[in-house]
């Protein structure tokens, strides 16, 4: 079993940036794929970003070019550096991690955390 808690959402103006962290009580090396989430209000939950064991990134397009997903495995964290935010981006945002596969839906994902929230002013 594995816990995931994520931190550093907040509210911040359009424009801004924030880093969101991602901390697992088991070594995230032992991880082959950790993914960001988001859920916007009366909208599905959508894929943000991944990072897999072979280095490869995947990043919605909405995010491409704004958000960049990274881990430290010394510290066992899952990092979203989230820059040019847009009110679109509000959401809450949760991390997944799964040891053998990447899926599509975080439910399909052996562990998740619980969110923090990311809240973008005009």
């Amino acid at each position: 079993q594995a816990t995931l808690a994520e931190s550093g959402g907040g509210s911040v103006e359009s424009g801004g940036s924030l880093r969101l962290s991602c901390a697992s009580s088991r070594p995230t090396y032992s991880y082959y794929c950790m993914a960001w989430f988001r859920q916007a209000p009366g909208k599905e939950r959508e894929r943000v970003a991944s990072i897999n064991l072979r280095g490869t990134f995947t990043y919605a397009p909405s995010v491409r070019d704004r958000f960049v997903i990274s881990k430290d495995d010394a510290k066992n964290t899952l990092y979203l550096q989230m820059n040019t935010l847009k009110p679109e981006d509000t959401a809450m945002y949760y991390c997944a991690a799964h040891p053998r596969d990447c899926p599509e839906y975080d439910a399909d994902f052996d562990y998740r955390g619980h969110g923090t929230q990311v809240t973008v002013s005009a």
